[in-house]
Parts: structure tokens; C-alpha cells; sequence
């Protein structure tokens, strides 16, 4: 389990990194694609899902209970949050903690283009001033990155195992399953 709780977090986690390192990299032009690094994201979650089934058949005979499944994919989460805060902050560093910076400025040149009165201007830069201070404030910057990542994984260890739990050992798949109930019934019926 340590091993799929690992190898899943890791991989999930750079994934997830290297889209949103690789989202800031962008010209200004082509920063619309921002949203794009959240699809990468979700899409990456999806292999707690892809974790969790192989678990289940290759470790557990088919068989897994809601709970296990819960725990493998909160672990799989966390390490995967663990190692996209990691690289946050190694970004960060690397630019010298450009991020804030040019998030307050995009901020209030966009409320300037809005045609915000000079007073509400006065207001926001004084609010950007303080979530700049506060940013620059690892107690407040570590878990806000943390829970940028951490609630998708959730949603997604939440519905892998309210899909994948099985309390008994199934020969067949679904699918398989399905097709033989299938072959039944036209033996039995006669025209």
C-alpha cells in the first residue's frame, strides 16, 4: 500500500506542479490558458481512481472496503499536495517571490480599467498591501497552497471510493457479468 501511496502522491504531485510552473512561464499573452493548468490538475487526481482500482485487484483479490479506499486516496492526496506546495515554494524562491507581486499589480490595473473611483482604488490597494504582507508569511502561504490542491483530491478520493468498494471477490468483471446474464436469458426463452 506504501508503495502505490508513494509512487501515486509523487506522480500526481508533479504533474500538478510542473502544469502550474509551467503555466507562469507563459507571456502575458497566452496567460487565458491559466484554466488549463486546473484541467491538468483534475485530470492528474483522476489516477487516485486508476491507484486505488489496481490496489484493489492486485493487492486486495478484487476486495475493498469504503474505508481502505479512503485512506489510500487521502494518502495519495496528501503526499500529492505535500509535493505541490514543494515546488510552489521552490518557484517562489526562484523568482524571488515575483507571483504576489505581479498578482496585486494585474489586480489593481484591472479595477483601473473597470473605471474604479479613485477612493475604492485607495481601498484595494490598501487590502493588496496586506495579503501581500500576509503572503510573504509562510504560516499563511503553506496552507493556502495546500488547500489550492488538497480539495480536488478529496472530491476525487471521495467518489473513487464510494465507486470502487467491493465487500466480495467478483470472478467477473461488469462487463463480463452483464454479457453472461446476457446469454442466459436467450437460452431460456423460446419463441
Amino acid at each position: 500500500m506504501k508503495k502505490t501511496l508513494f509512487g501515486f502522491g509523487i506522480a500526481i504531485g508533479l504533474l500538478t506542479s510542473a502544469s502550474t510552473q509551467l503555466g507562469g512561464l507563459l507571456p502575458d499573452s497566452l496567460r487565458f490558458l491559466e484554466w488549463l493548468s486546473y484541467l491538468i490538475m483534475i485530470a492528474a487526481m483522476a489516477l487516485i481512481f486508476v491507484a486505488v482500482k489496481r490496489h484493489r485487484d492486485r493487492q486486495l483479490g478484487g476486495v475493498i472496503r469504503f474505508g481502505t479506499a479512503l485512506s489510500l486516496g487521502l494518502g495519495i492526496t496528501f503526499v500529492a499536495s505535500l509535493i505541490y506546495v514543494f515546488f510552489w515554494e521552490v518557484g517562489l524562491r526562484l523568482t524571488d517571490f515575483a507571483f504576489i507581486h505581479e498578482y496585486t499589480e494585474a489586480a489593481l490595473a484591472g479595477r483601473q480599467a473597470a473605471g474604479a473611483t479613485p477612493e475604492e482604488l485607495a481601498t484595494l490597494t490598501a487590502q493588496l498591501e496586506r495579503l501581500e504582507a500576509r503572503y510573504l508569511d509562510p504560516l499563511f502561504r503553506l496552507p493556502t497552497t495546500f488547500l489550492e490542491i488538497f480539495p480536488v483530491g478529496l472530491v476525487a478520493t471521495l467518489l473513487t471510493a464510494l465507486l470502487l468498494r467491493q465487500r466480495k471477490p467478483s470472478s467477473l468483471g461488469w462487463w463480463s457479468r452483464l454479457r453472461s446474464a446476457g446469454k442466459s436469458d436467450q437460452g431460456t426463452s423460446r419463441l
